[in-house]
């Protein structure tokens, strides 16, 4: 589509895609990959329900360490594939993550993505309420849970070197957000503690890439 606007000379209109984590993380990849790579423009959305949800909620890619799903039963054996870092690899302008509970985060995400050319791409956390095993009205609390803990960081790359970070700091345990979920249920302690040592990694190697783009900001102002 993209390559049709622009032979009409339609290089100002907007092509929007959008896709699940099944799509994006696993059996599209290779189209994203290859699109990337050229720095096709266009603006792409990953819904990230972390499975599988239309064919009764088996794993992706996209599904945490140690999640039940109805392939994976005992639970997850790999960790998330860490996606955002995969496309900023591929050079691109412009990557980010978003949040159904953290709104005004996403719009404006959406609207600096909009002014960029070349391959955006943005991965917005969306609960899958059966999935997930959650009640009818905590989707949006287990959204926030997840930026709260640290599971699902908001953040952004510029330019494959440029990071910052949305929200900086983690402000409750991941067994906070684990306790929300039946695909967690009875997870036992020493599992808690691993993912909660994971997620603390990933973190820390987030404050500390922000952390060195302010710098370099600095040092080149």
């Amino acid at each position: 589509m993209r390559r049709a606007l622009d032979a009409q000379g339609k290089r100002d209109t907007q092509v929007l895609v959008l896709a699940g984590d099944g799509g994006t993380y696993d059996i599209g990849f290779q189209c994203l990959s290859s699109a990337a790579e050229r720095n096709e423009d266009f603006l792409y959305f990953c819904l990230d329900n972390e499975g599988y949800m239309n064919t009764g909620a088996q794993k992706s890619s996209s599904t945490p360490h140690f999640a039940r799903t109805g392939s994976t039963p005992a639970g997850k054996t790999s960790r998330k594939k860490n996606l955002p870092e995969i496309m900023a690899a591929h050079g691109v302008p412009y990557v980010a993550t978003a949040s159904a509970s953290h709104l005004q985060d996403l719009v404006r995400k959406v609207e600096k993505a909009k002014g960029i050319r070349g391959t955006r791409i943005i991965t917005v956390l969306i609960p899958c309420l059966d999935g997930w095993g959650l009640p009818d009205d905590a989707g949006l609390t287990a959204a926030r849970y997840a930026v709260e803990c640290g599971a699902f960081p908001l953040y952004e790359i510029e330019d494959a070197t440029r990071y910052t970070m949305s929200v900086t700091e983690k402000t409750r345990p991941v067994s906070d957000y684990l306790a929300l979920q039946r695909r967690y249920r009875g997870l036992p302690d020493a599992d808690v503690a691993t993912l909660q040592a994971e997620i603390d990694g990933g973190w820390a190697k987030l404050v500390e890439r922000a952390r060195a783009s302010r710098s370099e900001a600095v040092r080149a102002a």
